[in-house]
C-alpha cells in the first residue's frame, strides 16, 4: 500500500477511537481540526492531466498539465517528495478539496513550466524578464478549501489570468492574476520552507484564513504592482522568518478590508523576515516597503531587517489600522542613498511611531517632535543614517556597487546570512508571542513554530531560521 495512504488510513483509525483533535476556539480560532479521508490511489504521469484529480502524485515523476485540473470538494491531492509539475499558460490548479504538497529539503516539489529558464541578470528590464510575464496560473483555492499545505515547494513563473472560467469557479474575476489564492475563513494555509518566483500582482491573497508563512523565500514576486504576503479581512496567524528581494509592493501586509461576516478581525504576528530592495518597479512615496498594517488590522510587528526599501515599515492611517491591539519594534532599516533614508518613515497618511528599540535610534535623525498626522511637520534629514550600521551580510554588497540601487531582484549567488560583528546580532526582541491558529502536524499543519529570534532578520547567527 502506498505509504502516504497507510499514514492516513491510520490517522483516522486513531481518530475513530480519540475523537478529533480540538483546538481552544478564542475570537482567533474557530477552526476544529479533522483529517481528510484517504486520496485516491497513485496518479499516472504518462499522459497530460486534465478535469478533476485526487490521489497521490508520486516521488520521481514529472505530471503535466494539459488544462487547468481541479481537486473536488472533500478529495485531496498529494504531493509525494520529489515531484514536478509542469503547467502553461492554460493551466492552473482549482483547489474545491484540499492540496498537500509534501517535498522535503533533499526532495523538494516543483511547480513550474517546462523549458523556461530563470533571468537573474541585474537591472533587468520588467519587461524582458520571464518572471514577469505570467506563464502559468498558479494554485486557486476556493472558499471550501479546507486545508492548502506547501513544504519545501518551488513555485515558479506563476501569474497569468484567470480567465473567465477559472476565474468565476473561485469567485474572482477574469483578470485576477494571484499566484495562490486561499480564501476560506474556517481553513488553514501553511507554508513552510518554500520558495516563490516570480508574478504579476499579489504572490499570495489570503482573503481570509487560518495561516502559518514560515521561513519562505520570495524573489521577484509582483510585476508592477502586488504584494507579497497579502493578507485581508479575517485573516489570523503568524508570518515569520521569510525572505523577499526584488518586490513590487509591500513584502508583508494586514488589513480588515472585506472581513466576511462572522469571521475573526484580520490578526498577524509577523517577525525575524529580511526584506531587500522592497519597491523595485514603484517610485518613492508610495506602498513599497516590507511590512504594511492598515484598515483595522491588529497584531505585531518585531526582529525584521530592512534594506533599501523604497519605504519604510508603515502603519497606514486611511483608514487606520487597530493601532490599540498593534506593537512593533526592534525593526532594522539601511539605506544606500538619501532618497531611501528619507523614507525610512513615511508621511501622508501614514501614522507609523518611531520606537526606541529601532536601528538607527530615531534620535539620530528625527526631530523630537516629529509624530504628527500632519504631513508638512514630518518632514526630516536622513542624511546622518545613510550607510549608517552596516549589516555585514556574508555575500551582498552594501553600498551596492557598479550598479543601479534596485539592481538585485533576485539572490543568485549571493547569501545573506550574518557573520559575526553584524549590528542585527542580539538585538532582537524573543518575548514575542506567535499566534498559533494551525494543527501542529507532520503532514495536516505546521511542522514546527519557530519562535523569534534575539537576532534580526530571518537568519539567525547559529543556524535556526530560514533554511535557504
Amino acid at each position: 500500500m502506498n505509504r502516504i495512504v497507510l499514514a492516513l488510513a491510520l490517522i483516522l483509525l486513531a481518530a475513530t477511537f480519540s475523537g478529533c483533535n480540538k483546538w481552544a476556539e478564542d475570537k482567533s480560532n474557530i477552526y476544529a481540526y479533522k483529517a481528510p479521508p484517504p486520496p485516491g490511489g497513485a496518479i499516472p504521469a504518462n499522459t497530460p492531466l486534465c478535469g478533476s484529480i485526487k490521489g497521490v502524485m508520486q516521488t520521481g515523476n514529472t505530471y503535466v498539465l494539459g488544462c487547468t485540473i481541479n481537486v473536488p470538494a472533500g478529495d485531496t491531492l498529494f504531493l509525494e517528495p520529489g515531484v514536478t509539475i509542469d503547467a502553461d499558460s492554460n493551466s492552473g490548479i482549482l483547489v474545491h478539496g484540499s492540496l498537500i504538497s509534501l517535498g522535503t529539503q533533499a526532495q523538494p516539489n516543483v511547480f513550474t513550466v517546462a523549458g523556461v529558464t530563470k533571468n537573474n541578470a541585474p537591472n533587468l528590464p520588467i519587461t524582458q524578464d520571464p518572471a514577469h510575464i505570467g506563464l502559468w496560473k498558479g494554485i486557486m483555492c476556493d472558499t471550501s478549501c479546507p486545508r492548502l499545505i506547501l513544504k519545501w515547494t518551488h513555485i515558479d513563473f506563476a501569474g497569468a489570468a484567470y480567465g473567465n472560467v477559472d476565474g468565476p469557479s473561485v469567485e474572482q474575476s477574469s483578470g485576477t492574476s494571484f499566484n495562490i489564492l486561499f480564501q476560506n475563513p474556517n481553513g488553514i494555509f501553511v507554508m513552510e520552507d518554500s520558495w516563490v518566483y516570480g508574478g504579476t500582482d499579489d504572490c499570495m491573497r489570503i482573503s481570509n484564513g487560518k495561516i502559518h508563512v514560515f521561513r519562505n523565500t520570495f524573489e521577484k514576486c509582483g510585476g508592477s504592482g502586488g504584494d507579497c504576503v497579502n493578507s485581508k479581512g479575517g485573516t489570523v496567524g503568524t508570518v515569520a522568518y521569510n525572505f523577499f528581494i526584488g518586490t513590487a509592493y509591500n513584502g508583508q501586509k494586514a488589513s480588515n478590508k472585506g472581513q466576511p461576516v462572522g469571521a475573526p478581525q484580520t490578526n498577524i504576528v509577523m517577525y525575524n523576515s529580511t526584506f531587500v530592495n522592497g519597491g523595485t518597479q514603484i517610485q518613492a512615496g508610495t506602498r513599497a516597503g516590507g511590512i504594511d498594517y492598515e484598515q483595522g488590522a491588529e497584531g505585531a510587528f518585531f526582529n525584521n531587517a530592512f534594506i533599501n526599501c523604497r519605504v519604510g515599515y508603515r502603519v497606514v492611517n486611511n483608514p487606520l489600522a487597530d493601532t490599540a491591539h498593534l506593537t512593533y519594534g526592534n525593526n532594522y532599516q539601511w539605506a544606500d542613498s538619501l532618497v531611501i533614508a528619507d523614507q525610512f518613515f513615511t508621511w501622508g497618511g501614514v501614522c507609523t511611531k518611531p520606537m526606541p528599540t529601532d536601528i538607527p535610534n530615531p534620535s539620530l535623525y528625527l526631530p523630537a517632535n516629529f509624530y504628527y498626522p500632519d504631513p508638512q511637520q514630518n518632514a526630516y534629514d536622513g542624511t546622518s543614517v545613510v550607510q549608517y550600521d552596516n549589516p555585514r551580510f556574508l555575500n551582498y554588497p552594501l553600498p551596492v556597487q557598479g550598479q543601479p540601487l534596485f539592481a538585485y531582484t533576485a539572490i543568485g549567488n549571493f547569501d545573506f546570512h550574518l557573520t559575526p560583528g553584524s549590528s542585527l546580532i542580539g538585538k532582537g526582541n524573543n518575548n514575542i508571542t506567535p499566534l498559533t491558529v494551525v494543527p501542529i502536524d507532520p503532514i495536516y499543519g505546521a511542522t514546527e513554530v519557530t519562535l523569534p529570534g534575539v537576532d534580526l532578520g530571518c537568519y539567525q547567527i547559529n543556524g535556526t531560521g530560514n533554511q535557504h
